[in-house]
């Protein structure tokens, strides 16, 4: 189904939701180093949240129907995980790609969510490639965004440049609208044809997180109902962002003083006026 298109004031409150998820991937940036647990970048992430930001994680006993409450204020997926891995008491380690992925709740009420990957130390050159193939795809898929395009344009811009890469993309998950509900219309493929899907229009507000393996695309589940694992253990990535469609074409709302900026293979307006907001946003708190 189509997403309802939000208000004016809707979308002001997202933007802010949305960047203060990206804040908290700031904050916890710099604890990302070899020796840390997992653990200890929920423990962090948690706290800022409760005690800087005043937000709540979607997450932290998040229970869709079949689901054993989720333990965590973060997802913190390692290498072959794919995503929703639990923290805990394994450290990371010199090599690691981690993703870490937040949902903030605001006070109003408004959910912001966000991914990035993180590099431990120097990694082989397939786990960096894999990271910035990944990262170009989101991108990709970003662009697509537009009124009057599809879905489908999103997730066949994804597909192909993951692909040609010689990559595979997941199936199994996607993005999804977002709002004052944490999932909400339309479902978001990472895959599919130019000119499928639902029309997008403006006001509608989304996410374009792909997960990309470097293997092939079949997926596992731990025995802990959350985390999901390539199949053949091969390494994996994933990065999101929330989009808002515009009436000439997309926002990224999910954006933040020490946000990556676009991929060097973006280019024209997205590219100037993202890196430009980035670089209007005032510093976020750092330890």
């Amino acid at each position: 189904m189509p997403a309802i298109p939000k208000t004016p004031d809707e979308i002001k409150e997202m933007r802010t939701a949305c960047r203060l998820a990206a804040e908290v991937l700031d904050y916890v940036e710099p604890f990302v180093q070899a020796g840390v647990t997992t653990a200890e970048l929920d423990r962090l992430c948690h706290e800022y949240m409760e005690n800087v930001q005043h937000t709540v994680s979607a997450t932290l006993n998040y229970a869709p129907p079949g689901y054993t409450p989720y333990p965590a204020s973060i997802c913190t997926s390692v290498n072959h995980q794919i995503c929703h891995g639990i923290p805990g008491p394994k450290s990371l380690k010199k090599g690691d790609i981690l993703n870490i992925d937040v949902t903030v709740v605001t006070q109003a009420g408004f959910y912001g969510d966000t991914s990035r990957m993180f590099i431990v130390g120097e990694a082989s050159i397939l786990a960096k490639r894999l990271c910035q193939v990944t990262n170009e795809c989101m991108w990709l898929g970003i662009a697509a965004v537009r009124p009057g395009g599809h879905l489908g344009d999103i997730g066949h811009a994804i597909q192909r440049h993951a692909e040609s890469n010689g990559f595979s993309v997941v199936r199994e998950f996607c993005g999804h609208g977002i709002g004052r509900k944490f999932h909400e219309d339309p479902q978001v493929l990472h895959y599919g044809s130019p000119g499928t899907g639902i029309e997008l229009v403006p006001g509608m507000i989304f996410t374009v997180e792909p997960m990309v393996n470097a293997g092939k695309a079949a997926i596992s589940e731990l025995p802990d109902g959350w985390t999901i694992i390539t199949r053949d253990r091969s390494l994996s990535a994933q990065w999101e962002h929330t989009v808002l469609v515009t009436e000439s074409g997309v926002e990224v709302l999910s954006i933040s003083s020490a946000c990556p900026p676009p991929a060097k293979l973006i280019t024209g307006t997205l590219a100037t006026a993202t890196a430009a907001a980035i670089a209007a946003l005032p510093p976020a708190p750092r330890p």
